[in-house]
C-alpha cells in the first residue's frame, strides 16, 4: 500500500513539474525568441527547449517530448505560419530532447549529460535536413513557391542554387548550433539544480 501511495505521489510531482517546465518554454517560445543577423528572417533563436531537455533530464524522455508538444500545440493558436513551423518546431525540438533523456535518465552524471546532449544536438541536425526537404518547406511551399524560399537565401548568400543547398549551409548547422546551446545552458542548470530535481523522487 505504501508503494502505491510512493508511486501516485511521484507521478503527481512528475506531472506538476512536466507542467512548469511546458509553461517556461512557452513563455520563452513566445516572448524572448529572436532573429538572427545572418539568417533568413522565418529562423529565429530562442531558449525554449531547455525546459524540455531539463524535463527530460530529469523526469525522462516522454516529459521532455510532452514540453515539446505542449509548447507547440499553444503555438498553433498565434502562429503565423499554418502551424507548418510548430511541427517543424516539435519534430526537431523531440529530436533533441529524446536522446538526451534515453542516454542520461536512468543513470545521471555529468559525463553521460554532455554526451545526451550532443547525440540530441547531431539527431537534431541530421532530422532537420529530412524533415524540412520532404515535410516542411513543401507544406511551405503551398503560400510560397520553392524558388521564392531559396531566394530568401540567396540574398544572403547568392552562390546557393537549391533547397538542399540552402539546408545544408544554413538549416543545419543553425539548428545544431541551437541544439548544441540548449544542451550546454540545460547541463549547467541541471548541475546546480540537481539537489532540486532529486528530491522530486524522494
Amino acid at each position: 500500500m505504501e508503494n502505491v501511495k510512493t508511486a501516485k505521489r511521484f507521478d503527481v510531482r512528475r506531472l506538476v513539474f512536466t507542467a512548469l517546465m511546458a509553461a517556461l518554454s512557452i513563455v520563452l517560445a513566445e516572448f524572448l525568441g529572436f532573429k538572427v543577423p545572418v539568417m533568413p528572417s522565418f529562423m529565429t533563436f530562442d531558449f525554449s527547449d531547455v525546459p524540455a531537455m531539463l524535463a527530460s533530464l530529469t523526469m525522462g524522455p516522454v516529459s521532455g517530448v510532452f514540453v515539446c508538444l505542449v509548447k507547440n500545440i499553444f503555438g498553433c493558436f498565434t502562429t503565423k505560419t499554418g502551424c507548418v513551423g510548430e511541427l517543424s518546431n516539435f519534430i526537431l525540438s523531440a529530436c533533441l530532447v529524446l536522446p538526451a533523456g534515453l542516454i542520461t535518465h536512468k543513470s545521471a552524471n555529468t559525463l553521460r549529460a554532455v554526451i545526451g546532449g550532443i547525440s540530441g544536438a547531431v539527431f537534431m541536425a541530421l532530422v532537420s535536413i529530412v524533415s524540412n526537404y520532404f515535410l516542411v518547406f513543401p507544406a511551405y511551399s503551398v503560400a510560397m513557391p520553392i524558388e521564392v524560399i531559396v531566394g530568401t537565401y540567396q540574398k544572403i548568400l547568392p552562390s546557393v542554387d537549391s533547397l538542399m543547398d540552402c539546408l545544408l549551409i544554413f538549416n543545419m548547422p543553425f539548428t545544431f548550433v541551437k541544439g548544441i546551446i540548449a544542451a550546454l545552458v540545460s547541463i549547467v542548470l541541471y548541475k546546480k539544480l540537481r539537489p532540486v530535481f532529486n528530491s522530486i523522487y524522494r
